[in-house]
């Protein structure tokens, strides 16, 4: 079946946040420039090396930023949900994309122009102060991020993983499950260890009742000990 086709409104009313900010002339420019773009699950929407062209606002679905490392070894950097905007930095820096992104599942991006983006930001002061903050919040979870990564042992990587999946997609219906489906290699690379690493890990939170596997479905039963584990590190 055909998906349902996002309308002008929809988008409008998604990236509200930014919308309110413009000008009834502004606001033009932008409807008229602004298209939606599909990516099926695991496609690529844009790759490191690659020039960057656009604002991009995820719509619909979930969406990985990553760097290839040594030995053909992936570093997932953020993670993406909807309503946020990704893919800008790079322009601002004038520097061709020092990341890549995927998508973990179907996924529907708007697609604004940088030069429409500049445009706006050089005559809008309250513009230029949304893409700040959005920028500077950015930096702040990445600064936290890299101290994880890197100074937690192997446990406290997962457990802050899991953590941070859940602030970030939300638990399903039942209030404990994750809600995401993720491969055990994309959670080895989220966590910066081997796709070993992570499955014994996983099975050991498990045997702990930290935890409930079903297939790529994780199901959170103690956060408090999570929580105790990812502090510890």
């Amino acid at each position: 079946m055909a998906r349902k086709e996002i309308k002008q409104a929809e988008i409008i009313a998604a990236i509200a946040d930014m919308w309110q900010l413009l000008t009834d002339e502004q606001r033009e420019l932008v409807a008229n420039h602004m298209e939606v773009r599909r990516y099926k699950k695991n496609q690529k929407i844009y790759t490191e090396g690659e020039k960057p062209n656009h604002l991009m606002c995820l719509l619909e679905g979930k969406v990985k930023i990553y760097r290839d490392g040594v030995g053909g070894r992936c570093q997932i950097m953020r993670v993406i949900k909807p309503v946020e905007y990704f893919g800008y930095r790079a322009y601002f820096a004038e520097e061709n994309f020092v990341t890549a992104a995927a998508a973990f599942e179907v996924s529907a991006i708007c697609m604004i122009p940088m030069e429409v983006i500049v445009k706006l930001v050089e005559s809008n002061n309250r513009l230029a102060m949304f893409f700040i903050k959005q920028l500077a919040v950015d930096l702040g979870i990445s600064d936290e991020r890299t101290v994880n990564l890197t100074q937690k042992h192997i446990r406290g990587r997962l457990a802050e993983s899991l953590l941070f999946l859940k602030e970030t997609y939300g638990l399903e219906e039942d209030g404990a499950t994750i809600s995401i489906f993720l491969s055990r290699e994309d959670l080895a690379n989220l966590s910066n260890m081997t796709t070993s690493n992570a499955i014994r890990t996983l099975s050991n939170f498990a045997s702990e009742k930290l935890i409930a596997i079903d297939g790529r479905k994780i199901k959170i039963i103690d956060e408090e000990e999570l929580s105790k584990i990812s502090r510890i590190g």
